[in-house]
């Protein structure tokens, strides 16, 4: 089985977090996610993610800095998430694939329905 190499991105701005819904024909579809993307073969992880935040929620990432990362196994598909902090940008968000995005205060992320890879990362974040 493949392993997925994904930049994941937690894009803060103030107390509040973005968070964009996955289509439902995707795997672990109808769930809330950080935005982000699979790593190309010669990019880096924050040029990956860049690239990706551009693409799917229209910002223009100046940086990004590691946060932490995971490796989980869903039994039908294998992820590597690489997860970055993206606290330097400009843009409004917004769904560029027709997907739901929203801005969330820090202590109402644990309301919203996420993949099981990603609960190691809102206890980082409301650490």
């Amino acid at each position: 089985m493949k392993l997925i190499h994904v930049a994941v991105g937690v894009i803060k701005q103030g107390n509040r977090i973005l968070l964009a819904k996955r289509p439902l024909e995707l795997h672990q579809g109808g769930k809330w996610e950080f935005p982000g993307g699979k790593v190309e073969q010669d990019e880096t992880t924050s040029e990956a993610l860049i690239r990706e935040l551009k693409e799917e929620v229209n910002l223009d990432v100046m940086n990004t800095s590691p946060m932490m990362e995971i490796h989980h196994d869903y039994g039908d598909k294998k992820v590597f998430l690489d997860i970055h902090w993206v606290e330097n940008f400009t843009g409004t968000a917004q769904g560029m694939e027709g997907q739901q995005v929203c801005w969330v205060e820090k202590e109402d992320l644990q309301q919203y329905d996420f993949p099981e890879a990603n609960k190691a990362i809102l206890e980082k974040i409301l650490s």
